[in-house]
């Protein structure tokens, strides 16, 4: 397993309900169901992905997360999870509403456009960065909203939502003290695990 799905899994209670937004081809939901006995349900909307979950017997709902989540009652959920899917919705300020509205917790992964690698090949050439960690170009990007670990950092003071627990990670998902330290400027993945103040 990759080490922020490692750190996602350890964040997860035992047997309890989770909605994976985004879930890919359900290795996670899977994984989770297998180790930790959760119910789960995923939210799919590419059909190979789709065809994947369904292989693996992962509850799997074809959704665009962008067309709402009206169909999901509050409270519904112990975890919602949102991996490398908020910097690509249309809204997601009103995501992470929705994220708290259905869960009691949400766990939410993004690339953090704020690291000294984005920084320097903006700086040195002057264009959007185009590297391993963000392969598109500017005009073909599913990135539409651009977050730093300070911007989520801010959204969460704006919205009351209390952090329980914020990690980063480098693109071969390893962390360490200093990315600890400075995690705007060294971290490339932020995973963030984050509930209602009450």
């Amino acid at each position: 397993m990759r080490p922020d799905l490692e750190i996602i899994q350890n964040w997860i209670t035992p047997k309890s309900r989770v909605l994976d937004l985004g879930c890919g081809d359900g290795s996670l939901l899977n994984y989770l169901k297998l180790k930790k006995n959760v119910n789960g349900i995923g939210l799919e909307i590419n059909a190979k992905d789709i065809q994947s979950c369904i292989a693996k017997g992962v509850n799997v709902i074809e959704q665009n997360i962008d067309e709402g989540l009206t169909n999901f009652q509050s409270n519904s959920f112990d975890t919602v999870l949102l991996a490398q899917t908020l910097q690509a919705s249309s809204k997601p300020d009103l995501l992470i509403d929705e994220i708290l509205r259905i869960g009691e917790h949400g766990i939410i992964t993004f690339p953090n456009f704020g690291n000294w690698k984005s920084r320097l090949s903006l700086a040195s050439n002057g264009r959007m960065p185009v590297s391993k960690f963000m392969p598109h170009n500017w005009y073909d990007t599913p990135n539409i909203h651009f977050c730093t670990v300070k911007d989520f950092d801010a959204l969460c003071v704006e919205k009351n939502v209390r952090i329980l627990a914020r990690t980063v990670v480098d693109s071969q998902h390893q962390g360490n003290w200093a990315m600890k330290a400075w995690p705007n400027f060294l971290g490339e993945i932020a995973i963030y695990h984050i509930t209602k103040n009450s």
